[in-house]
């Protein structure tokens, strides 16, 4: 059948993409059409404060605790003791004094471009991987292994009479990537050494992955996905076998004290945004609280271990409420409106999209059930882009670590919503994990494994198709 084309704001194209793309485009809701985005909780705020506003259907008196745990996300916390006490007890050893430093505008962190940078949005995550049976059934339950002496990530910080644990240097490498049609790509991969160790050598074995700060935006609406939603994607063993096995990473949840679906972080090894959060209080901060009551001190870190702290009588420095009032605010934060969304060139792209893989782990569409204690985000549908699943991504990508039950060479599926707005956010582009790619085009030329296919799709392009796809992810 010969295929059926209509003029679309003065360009051609076949009709069936426009039905197709118009039904992905826009979701109805009552008499409302939405571009893709965050549902009803979307914002229509761009620039550099894109990724910083709250939900916008929140309720006034939602906005003021909005409020409250922004003050907490964005001021500097301080060493204890001190008279700011409901912010105190940084250290003895930290990565940043404040949320913020690391999520720029509640965006993206980066890697450092040269050993004058500072890596202040960035960590390294340490562990060692299981010597025997029984460590490696304790780190599929609960986690890796943290290096003996350094714990499980390098803290270049530390309060006066502390020394930091070492220093994170750089240096890059770059190749060329040649598209179908003559057009060259650089890319670069980051070789990262950690200098200085004021604690001994670490073991030989250790393994060491980079990370950088993800963006804040839309985060309560992915822990409210169904969890049977996420599931229904998974195929760990291939069965239908397009090349695609996404599979869920299984976490320790420390409230519910058993393995729940992972969802945060870039392997999704955390549970839920209150452990996320915690986590990084401590780890990155070194705040304790009752989630994560210990401080990040190794054996022979005496002067660490000696240190003053900001613990109540609770016996952590982290108050239930602020932890509270900061899950709170990291949940509503606004996902931006897709722009443009019925341009010829985005509906175009959506359609290559598709066409050449990328939607099978970048998943657009789900919905939140009802939820009486959290309205804002109740019965929202949204389109994130992912699966929330783990997949190979092939050698270029692999950090060689486990995580639960995330292999070395595995990564979940990051969101793409927002990630057109980076550059007014953040001032530039830092993709996948270690912020190594520093375009669209870049990210994509990166995927290898389960993504390989859609990458060499990504390749054959012609220039107006490939520039049609990343018209519409800029869209987003």
């Amino acid at each position: 059948m010969a295929a059926v084309y209509l003029e679309w704001n003065g360009c051609m194209l076949k009709k069936a993409w426009i039905v197709g793309l118009v039904a992905l485009m826009l979701v109805a809701n009552g008499n409302a059409q939405l571009p893709l985005s965050g549902g009803h909780t979307s914002t229509r705020q761009q620039g550099s404060a894109a990724f910083s506003q709250p939900a916008a259907n929140l309720s006034l008196v939602d906005k003021v605790e909005f409020s409250v745990g922004n003050s907490f996300f964005r001021n500097p916390w301080v060493i204890a003791p001190s008279s700011t006490t409901a912010r105190d007890g940084l250290g003895p050893l930290f990565n940043t004094n404040g949320c913020q430093n690391c999520h720029i505008r509640d965006g993206r962190g980066h890697a450092p471009v040269d050993a004058s940078d500072s890596a202040v949005s960035m960590l390294i995550r340490l562990s060692v991987p299981a010597r025997s049976a029984d460590q490696a059934a304790r780190q599929r339950l609960y986690g890796p292994l943290p290096e003996p002496t350094y714990g499980g990530q390098l803290q270049d910080v530390a309060i006066p009479g502390v020394a930091a644990e070492g220093r994170i240097e750089v240096s890059w490498q770059t190749h060329d990537v040649r598209f179908a049609d003559g057009q060259v790509v650089t890319l670069r991969e980051p070789n990262f050494l950690i200098t200085d160790l004021a604690y001994g050598a670490m073991a030989v074995d250790v393994q060491q992955s980079a990370r950088i700060a993800p963006a804040m935006i839309g985060l309560g609406l992915l822990e409210q996905i169904p969890e049977a939603d996420i599931l229904a994607h998974a195929d760990p063993e291939d069965l239908n076998q397009d090349g695609i096995s996404g599979k869920a990473n299984r976490v320790w949840d420390i409230r519910a004290q058993s393995t729940q679906l992972g969802r945060f972080g870039w392997k999704a090894g955390m549970p839920t945004l209150a452990q996320q959060n915690a986590g990084a209080f401590n780890g990155d901060l070194g705040i304790t609280s009752a989630l994560m009551p210990t401080d990040h001190c190794g054996l022979t870190q005496e002067a660490c271990r000696v240190a003053p702290n900001g613990a109540g009588d609770a016996g952590f420095e982290l108050q239930p409420e602020v932890l509270a009032a900061v899950t709170f605010y990291s949940r509503h934060l606004a996902v931006p409106l897709q722009r443009q969304a019925e341009a010829p060139g985005v509906l175009a792209g959506a359609r290559v999209f598709t066409d050449i893989g990328c939607a099978t782990c970048h998943v657009s569409q789900y919905r939140t059930p009802i939820l009486v204690d959290l309205p804002a985000l109740s019965e929202q549908t949204f389109h994130p882009f992912t699966d929330l699943l783990l997949h190979d991504m092939g050698e270029g990508l692999a950090d060689h670590r486990e995580e639960f039950l995330a292999t070395g060479r595995e990564w979940r599926t990051a969101p793409l919503w927002g990630i057109g707005h980076l550059v007014e956010v953040n001032g530039q582009v830092a993709l996948l994990h270690d912020g190594r790619a520093q375009s669209i085009a870049a990210a994509i030329l990166w995927h290898g494994g389960e993504a390989s296919t859609s990458r060499q799709g990504f390749i054959d392009l012609p220039a107006t198709q490939r520039q049609f796809l990343l018209d519409f992810l800029n869209s987003l």
